[in-house]
């Protein structure tokens, strides 16, 4: 079992789920939180010590001691069956990725050169905020920047803490869809990494697609057309062509 600790937000204290902790801390600034295995640990780091005690005992309770004995009889509690998996949480968390190359091959499609630009950039929107990211290198083809996009995009919503949100990825590649929504993913998968007709390209970003996706139990998908007055998809669009923009010209 686990106790999740809130040090500042909302709510200052201790709770049994993360669903309960994080309404607490979601979107507050300066928010403190941690989960520990142990009662005392978790005490401990509300400073729940003979100064602090008087403000959040109840009458008559007047030790730590006591203090930790309650929260223990509480939390220790068998959590009733349809309470252990909270509902799917309600969340506005919109996430837009996109990438592209400036191929200077003789026709579309064409193989990429080692000194043609490519880039990949990401937006992440929600709660009234905004966080971006784009990054670029020479080489590469269109589909290993649309991988690479949501690669890095779900990476950050790891360390923004989240995961466990109900979020909408929105992306104009079918190429990184189809490969998700129909399951193609799972099928490489099972064949080794390889494609029924053949070997697969960009091994390597599917399986850091595969080891990362599993960890967001809420995420949906949707395909937007490029260029079409999407505003999430333009903007990341524009954001990696200015990557492109700024990046030297490799000399062969």
């Amino acid at each position: 079992m686990k106790f999740y600790v809130v040090k500042k937000g909302r709510q200052p204290g201790i709770y049994r789920t993360w669903s309960e902790a994080e309404a607490q801390v979601s979107g507050y600034s300066g928010a403190e939180y941690k989960s520990f295995t142990q009662i005392s640990d978790a005490t401990q780091y509300l400073n729940w010590n003979a100064e602090t005690q008087a403000a959040v005992l109840a009458p008559g309770e007047m030790s730590l001691q006591a203090a930790v004995a309650k929260i223990e009889q509480v939390a220790l509690k068998p959590v009733p069956a349809s309470s252990k998996h909270s509902a799917k949480p309600k969340s506005a968390v919109t996430i837009y990725t996109d990438g592209g190359t400036r191929n200077t091959g003789n026709y579309r499609g064409g193989h990429v050169r080692p000194t043609d630009k490519a880039a990949w950039a990401y937006l992440i929107e929600w709660n009234q905020r905004q966080v971006s990211g784009a990054g670029g290198e020479y080489g590469a083809s269109n589909n290993k920047m649309e991988q690479t996009a949501l690669i890095e995009a779900l990476k950050k919503l790891l360390a923004l803490g989240l995961a466990q949100q109900e979020l909408t990825f929105v992306l104009d590649s079918k190429y990184v869809l189809n490969a998700i929504k129909l399951k193609w993913l799972a099928g490489w998968k099972k064949r080794g990494w390889k494609r029924s007709t053949g070997p697969l390209a960009n091994v390597a970003q599917w399986q850091e697609l595969d080891r990362l996706l599993v960890q967001f139990p809420y995420a949906k998908f949707e395909w937007t057309k490029g260029h079409a007055n999407n505003r999430g998809n333009e903007y990341v669009d524009h954001k990696l062509n200015g990557v492109m923009d700024r990046m030297p010209k490799k000399q062969p």
